[in-house]
C-alpha cells in the first residue's frame, strides 16, 4: 500500500499517466485510470489490444527492484509458465522513468492476461488447479539464478517493518511482535526446496482462469520476494474460508510438489508474518495522511485503513 499523500499526487489530473504512456504505442483516447493501491495502474489499448500501464513513485519502488521483478518473469514465460508479458517501449526499455515536481516515478507495461477470472465458489478441479499453479511457480524459483539485481527478502521486509515501528514507539503490540517473528524465522530451516523467490500475492484476483488447459494466467509480480514457499500457500488460502477448497488446493499443490507436514504446522506462524507486514504496509500509507483538500474518496478509504489497523492490533494480542 503506497502512501495515501503519493495517491493523491499521483492520479491527479492523471498526468503522470499520460506523461509516461507517451513512451509506449497506444490508441489516443483509451487511456482511462484503473486502480491505486501499492502501485497506479491504468488501461489502455495499442492496435485494439488491451494492455495495464503500472507505475510508482520513486519511495515506493526503485528501478533495480523492478527490474528484478520483470527478469524473474521473463524467466517463467521462457520456461512455458502462463503470466502476462511485459512490454517494451518505443524506444526498447522495460521501465520508462518520467520527472514530476515530487519526484520521479517510473513506469512498465503488461499485455492483458488471458482466462477468466474466479470471484469465489470455486469447483474441487479449480481449487486443485490453483494449486497446482503455485506449485509449478515453486519449482520453476527453485531453479532460478538471479542477475546482478535480486528481489528484497524476508529479512528485508523484517528490516522495513522495523523501521516502520521506530517511527511510531506507541505501537508496542506490533514490535513484540516483530520481535517473535524476527525470532522465529532466524531458526526456520531453509533450502532451495522450501525456499526461493515467492509471488506473495497469488490471489484470486491475481490469477485468471484457462479451463481448457487447467492452469491460471498470473499477473503482479510486483510483491515478490524471497521467502519460504509456505508463505505463498499462506497467502493464497487466505482468499478462501472454505476447508474444502483449502483441502482441494493442497491436493493439487502435493501432485506437482512435496509439502512437509510439519512446514505446514507452521502456517499459523507465516500468517502473522503476513499480518505484521501488512500492519507495517498500512501504518505507514497513514502516515501524514490527515490532509484537508482531499478528491471525494479520500476519506472513506483513510478509515478503512485505519479500522485494518486496529484488527491487526488485537490480531498481534492473540497468543502465539
Amino acid at each position: 500500500m503506497m502512501k495515501l499523500t503519493t495517491m493523491v499526487r499521483g492520479v491527479r489530473g492523471d498526468a503522470v499517466a499520460r506523461e509516461l504512456i507517451r513512451n509506449w504505442e497506444f490508441d489516443e483516447g483509451t487511456l482511462k485510470f484503473w486502480r491505486a493501491s501499492s502501485n497506479f495502474v491504468y488501461v489502455f489499448e495499442s492496435d485494439g489490444e488491451r494492455h495495464f500501464l503500472r507505475f510508482n513513485y520513486e519511495e515506493e519502488s526503485t528501478v533495480e527492484q523492478m527490474t528484478a521483478e520483470l527478469e524473474f518473469m521473463r524467466y517463467l514465460i521462457k520456461n512455458g509458465y502462463p503470466c502476462v508479458t511485459p512490454v517494451s517501449s518505443v524506444d526498447g526499455n522495460w521501465i520508462e522513468t518520467v520527472q514530476a515536481p515530487e519526484g520521479h516515478y517510473h513506469g512498465v507495461v503488461f499485455s492483458a492476461a488471458a482466462g477468466i477470472a474466479l470471484d469465489g465458489n470455486l469447483t474441487a478441479t479449480q481449487c486443485k488447479d490453483w494449486g497446482k499453479s503455485l506449485a509449478r511457480l515453486h519449482t520453476l524459483s527453485s531453479e532460478y539464478e538471479p542477475g546482478t539485481v535480486k528481489r528484497k527478502s524476508a529479512e528485508d521486509i523484517l528490516r522495513m517493518i522495523d523501521q516502520v515501528l521506530q517511527r511510531h514507539p506507541e505501537e508496542q503490540d506490533a514490535v513484540e511482535e516483530l520481535h517473535r517473528v524476527s525470532l522465529w524465522l532466524q531458526f526456520m530451516p531453509s533450502s532451495r526446496q522450501t525456499y526461493g523467490l515467492i509471488h506473495y500475492d497469488f490471489q484470486l484476483d491475481n490469477i485468471f482462469y484457462e479451463a481448457k488447459e487447467h492452469s491460471f494466467r498470473v499477473i503482479d509480480f510486483d510483491d515478490a520476494m524471497y521467502h519460504w514457499f509456505a508463505m505463498d500457500i499462506v497467502t493464497a488460502l487466505a482468499d478462501t474460508e472454505s476447508e474444502d477448497e483449502k483441502r482441494a488446493f493442497l491436493r493439487g499443490y502435493r501432485s506437482i510438489r512435496s509439502l512437509d507436514h510439519e512446514l505446514e504446522g507452521e502456517f499459523p506462524r507465516f500468517r502473522r508474518f503476513g499480518r505484521l507486514y501488512g500492519f507495517a504496509r498500512v501504518l505507514r500509507s497513514l502516515e501524514d495522511s490527515d490532509l484537508t483538500d482531499v478528491p471525494p474518496w479520500y476519506e472513506g478509504l483513510r478509515m478503512k485503513l485505519l479500522r485494518y489497523c486496529e484488527n491487526d492490533r488485537q490480531g498481534f494480542r492473540k497468543p502465539w
